[in-house]
């Protein structure tokens, strides 16, 4: 039967090209089958090869019985070596885990878990990332444990950042075969406007019907004692209480809090900034606002388009705003 002729070459272009996608689809855990793991020898390998073929033609030449036998015995060993260096690789799970939100610039860490789900350890697993002077990372997996390693890739836009193209690979124990398989996590972090430097000062002024600018709350009427927060006037610093809390159990700072009276908003508002600057300029100093405001935790309504949050202050409004800042523009978020 030929198989150097077309159709056999357009049939092997097919199966290459569904491998290649199948091996495409993200997946937030992948177990390693026997169909994933591909298997070749290495420079190394190679090199035994021909030196075993070449003992094999002395030994056959000279009639050496010494030298079948050493012949066979390191061929012995070789095939042993590639069982074991399939079988390093062969039914570990793979997991994705966390990926923490990062400012466009920093690097993005991936984590990824490798789960052995047999009786048995495994040793020198490499993890590289596609691309060139990507970092490779190399770890163990204890038997019945699991590895937790961090890909880090660096950034330079904002939005949503998948994690790549990861290679799998071992070369354990003796180096003469290399056992690799593939894998697309599906994971993605989500990177926010870099922060811009030398930003202005948090807005002042009006906007509507209500001010706008960084004012004290209203002081009509006493409504109790809270911790103190950077920014609070010293002159409202709760001294009884500060006095009663020793700092050896835990003591800190108290605040005395009023509610009632006027007090001016705090407005972050895309559209008051001037339309000359260029978009990306005035959505890093809205991410510059977004960590100063929460820094001096003053609440601060936040406008971006049709995107709107009323007053707040605290991590879970910080971080809607910033994923607001990170995605605007970039089509409907996940």
């Amino acid at each position: 039967m030929d198989r150097t002729g077309p159709l056999h070459a357009e049939a092997h272009a097919e199966g290459g090209a569904w491998r290649m996608r199948r091996e495409a689809r993200a997946t937030s855990e992948l177990f390693l089958g026997q169909r994933r793991i591909y298997i070749l020898p290495t420079g190394p390998g190679l090199g035994f090869g021909a030196l075993l073929l070449v003992l094999l033609i002395g030994s056959i030449n000279y009639n050496l019985g010494l030298g079948y036998a050493l012949t066979f015995l390191a061929l012995s060993c070789a095939l042993v070596d590639m069982v074991l260096t399939w079988r390093n690789l062969a039914h570990l799970r793979l997991k994705a885990g966390r990926t923490p939100a990062v400012f466009a610039g920093q690097e993005a860490s991936f984590e990824l878990q490798l789960i052995d789900a047999g009786k048995r350890p495994r040793y020198a697993i490499r993890v590289d990332s596609e691309g060139k002077g990507a970092p490779r990372h190399a770890a163990d997996v204890a038997a019945g444990g699991e590895t937790t390693l961090r890909l880090s890739v660096p950034t330079d836009r904002r939005g949503w950042l998948a994690a790549p193209r990861l290679v799998l690979s071992t070369r354990f124990p003796l180096g003469l075969f290399r056992a690799w398989s593939y894998w697309q996590p599906d994971l993605r972090a989500l990177v926010y406007p870099f922060p811009e430097e030398d930003a202005p000062a948090l807005p002042r002024g009006s906007s509507g019907t209500r001010a706008v600018g960084i004012g004290a709350g209203g002081e009509d009427d006493f409504a109790g004692v809270r911790p103190y927060q950077p920014g609070d006037s010293l002159r409202r610093l709760a001294w009884r209480q500060i006095a009663r809390l020793d700092p050896l159990d835990g003591g800190q700072l108290a605040t005395k809090h009023f509610e009632g009276g006027a007090r001016d908003e705090l407005v972050l508002d895309l559209a008051a900034l001037p339309p000359q600057l260029d978009l990306e300029l005035r959505l890093s100093r809205m991410t510059r606002w977004v960590l100063e405001a929460e820094s001096r935790a003053l609440p601060y309504a936040f406008r971006l388009g049709a995107t709107s949050f009323e007053a707040s202050s605290g991590p879970a409004h910080a971080a809607a705003c910033l994923r607001a800042l990170a995605l605007h523009g970039l089509g409907a978020p996940r």
